[in-house]
């Protein structure tokens, strides 16, 4: 049973989602020859205060894109 694991800063919608599982999930059971249902996509959505790249979260750097 395949699992793919998506870490994803917060705010994408339950359609967006929903349609990135379908398509992963539609790729991985082409590729693996496991049947589509047997595929699991797991969400994490990690809000912007707990990821930084280059060591600034992400919240600060929306922040300072937008003027604040």
């Amino acid at each position: 049973m395949p699992v793919a694991h998506i870490t994803l800063l917060e705010g994408r919608s339950k359609e967006a989602k929903a349609n990135m599982a379908s398509e992963v999930a539609e790729s991985i059971s082409k590729h693996s020859g496991a049947p589509m249902a047997a595929v699991t996509v797991i969400f994490h959505d990690v809000p912007q205060d707990n990821w930084a790249s280059g060591g600034v979260l992400f919240s600060d750097k929306q922040a300072a894109a937008s003027g604040s």
